[in-house]
């Protein structure tokens, strides 16, 4: 029991009512989906920096995270806009989190992983031109691929600003698809995820915008495993899935319906690289190797009830999605503090976290009962709420 605020002011008693979902350590051979959780950077709370100018990290705790998502079959999508890439996480600091990801990969038979190459090091400015960003690209490509690692093609926020038409974008993607080593996954995050990239593609319709990545993909097909778009639609991601070329994937990227979408339709299903398996890891397993074995009403049963967690933790603004994400590490004991590099814990509100500790119960993802309600109750105890 602890006591948790209401919108009306009001504070009010709340005891979890949900055993956890069961979980098993299984390797990805049991899915019948390529699953990708985009993962979290654990901060070190001790370090002696100033938090909104230098990251700190603990890369111990990092790893380990890391090793807890392969141990239930998910690859990790690394370095990615979850671990706050571009929003405290430098390139830097990016490069290294992605050498150390890939050295432990290597040491975990089947541990499937692959990287964020992208332009984060290149301030955007009326300075910096299509080549600078193509050199920029090539840069973190080389940096990865040096290492033995596969690229997930971030979007530009520098292309986003310097583009003049489509055509730049064509240029950049013919340029940088022609010359990786290994087919890539490319990503298209919209701007309810980050606003510097609205008009991404050179249109600020989505659908005209999917006319012009279809026509970069069409001519690199060999050059793209698939593509993630983080549109928050699935009406757009089923058109677009119907529309790849033959043996090109759709990764959903929707944190809103992705049940729906990786079960699929008659037409086709989409694979998964996602934020919020970070945060329902074990129960998102367990679904997917239900789904692997044909119980589908057991995938949806287990699925549908964190779709309503999953809506709350990426509610407008949503690119603050990331303090949920590690707020659930935090009451799971994957971590031993709720601390964020950039200070961005304090990016949800009081209300907000306790209506995510609301719907997790729902959802039936916290791992540990006892220890989650235990430290949601020395939370609400520093935000203010009187706890007995």
């Amino acid at each position: 029991m602890l006591n948790l605020p209401n919108p009306d002011r009001t504070i009010s008693p709340y005891a979890l009512e949900n055993a956890p979902a069961e979980t098993a350590k299984r390797g990805a051979s049991g899915f019948n989906r390529i699953a990708y959780a985009a993962a979290h950077v654990v901060a070190d709370p001790l370090a002696d920096n100033d938090p909104w100018l230098a990251p700190a990290i603990d890369w111990e705790r990092t790893m380990a995270f890391r090793h807890h998502l392969w141990d239930l079959g998910f690859g990790v999508a690394e370095a990615m806009d979850t671990a706050q890439r571009g929003m405290g996480l430098g390139w830097p600091e990016a490069r290294e989190l992605i050498e150390r990801a890939l050295k432990e990969a290597k040491g975990c038979p089947g541990a499937l992983i692959a990287c964020g190459a992208g332009t984060d090091h290149l301030a955007p400015g009326p300075e910096v031109t299509i080549d600078r960003i193509i050199a920029a690209y090539e840069e973190q490509i080389e940096a990865i691929e040096a290492h033995g690692g596969r690229i997930i093609l971030m979007a530009s926020r520098a292309l986003a600003a310097a583009a003049k038409s489509p055509d730049d974008y064509a240029r950049v993607y013919d340029r940088i698809l022609g010359q990786v080593k290994e087919p890539v996954i490319i990503h298209w995050l919209g701007e309810m995820f980050d606003p510097a990239l609205e008009g991404y593609w050179g249109a600020p319709d989505h659908m005209a915008a999917m006319e012009v990545a279809l026509g970069v993909i069409a001519a690199h097909a060999d050059k793209v495993d698939g593509i993630k778009i983080s549109l928050l639609s699935k009406e757009k991601e089923i058109t677009m899935r119907r529309r790849l070329p033959a043996g090109v994937r759709m990764y959903t990227g929707d944190d809103f319906n992705y049940a729906e979408l990786i079960a699929g339709d008659v037409e086709g299903h989409s694979d998964a690289l996602l934020g919020i398996f970070d945060a329902i890891a074990p129960a998102a397993s367990t679904a997917l190797a239900a789904l692997g074995a044909g119980e589908e009403k057991k995938f949806f049963d287990l699925l549908d009830p964190t779709v309503p967690l999953s809506r709350h933790i990426f509610k407008a603004p949503t690119r603050f999605y990331k303090t949920g994400v590690v707020f659930l590490a935090y009451l799971n004991g994957l971590q031993d503090h709720f601390t964020m590099i950039g200070g961005q814990e304090s990016t949800r509100s009081t209300l907000h976290l306790a209506e995510l500790f609301r719907l997790a119960d729902q959802a039936r993802v916290l791992i540990d009962p006892e220890l989650a309600t235990d430290r949601m109750r020395q939370v609400m105890a520093v935000h203010g709420v009187a706890q007995q």
